[in-house]
């Protein structure tokens, strides 16, 4: 009987393990918040994606309302092209901007939506042309330390 016991706890040890490491699973790629009703899909065009990975989440007002469904190129304009799968149940404007931002300092890229005024709200397979790049920490290094420089090449008179 005692041996019974031990295997009981011994199993329900093991099978709680498994959970745990699905969890941190899903949570690493970034898979927790799935949801499987019904999307539309909508596209933009950016200069540069930074980091942006699929899946990464859209937001609008600090809430998901999305995923990123593919990344592409646009050999033509030579842009990427991001498709977005946006929640049934989030209507936009058809003026909407898109932006890419960073989660805290050095965090994930996701999607902003910013919400324009139009009546009429985006459906399946539209584009959006106003769209913000993801901001590049070398480039914004880069800018302060010319700019230094440029400061220290002005002799005052």
């Amino acid at each position: 009987m005692h041996r019974k016991t031990v295997d009981v706890w011994v199993g329900l040890f093991v099978l709680l393990g498994l959970a745990a490491l699905l969890f941190l699973a899903l949570q690493a790629g970034n898979m927790s918040s799935l949801s499987f009703g019904k999307t539309y899909a909508i596209s933009g065009k950016f200069d540069n994606i930074g980091g942006l990975k699929p899946q990464a989440p859209v937001k609008s007002a600090g809430v998901v309302v999305g995923r990123v469904g593919a990344i592409g190129f646009d050999s033509t304009t030579f842009q990427a092209v991001v498709t977005l799968d946006i929640e049934e149940g989030y209507k936009f404007p058809k003026d909407s901007s898109l932006k890419i931002l960073t989660a805290g300092l050095l965090g994930e890229q996701y999607i902003g939506i910013e919400p324009g005024g139009d009546m009429a709200n985006l459906a399946a397979g539209d584009k959006i042309m106003r769209t913000q790049s993801a901001t590049v920490l070398e480039d914004l290094i880069n800018q302060f330390i010319y700019s230094k420089a440029a400061e220290g090449k002005e002799t005052p008179k």
